[in-house]
């Protein structure tokens, strides 16, 4: 056996469900806003397994190499679902306590749970994400950014970009999937990002879960009496089984996880590129490498940058390293995602890097199952804006640019841009 590495505790991260790891896990390193936050990256160099620990005392293991953690997320010995261990529960806050083990709340939430469940719900969705229907969006999706960009540079040659494209036109893409009026979009976006907030105090956190939870059974009970063509309303005919409980977990899934995730990675994505401007040019001079230069992004980024999370089933030994049973396992996807035994020259963006396998969208049956129309969008994306706005640049110093190391989904507040007539 080998001894794991332990890293030494300090101040924790209000994490609302019991992860309170030291903020140095998620902090940048001034002036390095693309890499992973400096702690992993140590702990990566000395190994792929690491003991650390929690805020609270608790011990947990943090996962940085990529064929680990590759591992880990295929392995069913590794659960889901934390909850189902009374230790675990013991640990929390009794207002989440009781949410995690209120089986309407947690219903149809199949991203915490292990087969048959989350098979069961999984099969009810994969046909709604096949590459050939994120494709068929494709179009829909190119006015979506066409009329974005349209208004962006009809109101000027500035503009924050998270505000008026990087967050609106995934929005959009998803209320349309769902069948979400687009008016409401701001009521979803105010609560999911309280929902991804690190340092969430536990009360606002309840209260924006329950406050989306009635949008969201208001919509399904409107979709019940008044179906169109949707996401929804095809669940309500194809699984006439599924409650009301289920199907608003399973919108508030994809409702979050839908414009977060691609919001985050367009907007970092365009930073990313704007502060190198040699593989910009690259991109602007061949958009057709823009597929490729997605998929290097979603490597080189990782805007997951902690988790996914899960809990062993029994004792397991990763790398030589023994885990016991009921024990919290962390991957570490930025790290993973630029482990210098996978990747040659890892911690280089290049958007004509030969096509890899990456761990942005996970592994294993909990692959993200939205990963196709995230793609589509974030290629539709970078090949408009680069092409609609010449000359795109930062209008401010790029230290100044305000990052969302205090969000479970990493990214940045805002982005303001310029560019030439």
């Amino acid at each position: 056996m080998t001894s794991p590495t332990a890293s030494r505790p300090a101040a924790p991260s209000q994490d609302r469900l019991g992860l309170r790891l030291p903020a140095e896990y998620t902090e940048r390193t001034p002036g390095c806003p693309f890499d992973p936050a400096a702690h992993q990256t140590g702990l990566a160099r000395q190994g792929p397994v690491h003991q650390v620990t929690m805020g609270d005392g608790d011990l947990a293991w943090l996962i940085t190499g990529h064929d680990e953690a590759r591992a880990v997320l295929a392995d069913a010995r590794f659960s889901s679902d934390r909850f189902r261990s009374e230790r675990v529960l013991s640990k929390l806050p009794p207002s989440l306590r009781e949410r995690v083990t209120d089986k309407a709340a947690r219903a149809g939430s199949f991203i915490a749970m292990d087969p048959p469940d989350h098979t069961r719900y999984r099969k009810l969705l994969t046909g709604q994400f096949t590459v050939r229907r994120m494709r068929q969006l494709a179009p829909r999706i190119q006015e979506i950014v066409a009329e974005h960009l349209d208004a962006m540079t009809a109101a000027g040659r500035t503009a924050d970009l998270v505000q008026a494209f990087a967050l609106p036109v995934p929005s959009l893409v998803i209320c349309e999937l769902l069948g979400v009026a687009y008016e409401d979009r701001a009521e979803f976006q105010q609560r999911s990002s309280t929902l991804l907030r690190l340092n969430a105090p536990t009360d606002e956190v309840v209260k924006a879960a329950d406050e989306l939870r009635a949008f969201l059974r208001g919509l399904v009970r409107d979709k019940r009496a008044h179906p169109t063509d949707d996401l929804l309303s095809g669940l309500i005919e194809t699984a006439p089984e599924l409650t009301d409980d289920e199907l608003v977990g399973i919108s508030s899934l994809l409702l979050v996880a839908g414009h977060e995730t691609t919001a985050n990675m367009l907007a970092l994505g365009t930073f990313a590129l704007l502060e190198h401007p040699e593989e910009l040019a690259r991109l602007r001079a061949d958009p057709s490498l823009v597929e490729g230069a997605v998929e290097e992004l979603l490597r080189y980024l990782s805007i997951v940058h902690l988790g996914p999370v899960r809990m062993t089933l029994e004792d397991v030994e990763i790398a030589g390293v023994a885990i016991p049973a009921e024990s919290t396992v962390l991957i570490s996807v930025p790290a993973a995602n630029r482990d210098p035994g996978h990747y040659g020259d890892p911690d280089t963006l290049d958007v004509t890097r030969p096509r890899v396998s990456h761990l942005a969208f996970g592994h294993g049956v909990h692959q993200c199952l939205g990963q196709q129309l995230a793609r589509v969008e974030m290629a539709v994306g970078f090949t408009e804006l680069l092409r609609r706005l010449p000359g795109l640049r930062l209008d401010l110093p790029a230290s100044d640019v305000p990052l969302r190391s205090d969000m479970l989904v990493y990214g940045v507040h805002s982005l303001p841009v310029a560019w030439d007539a």
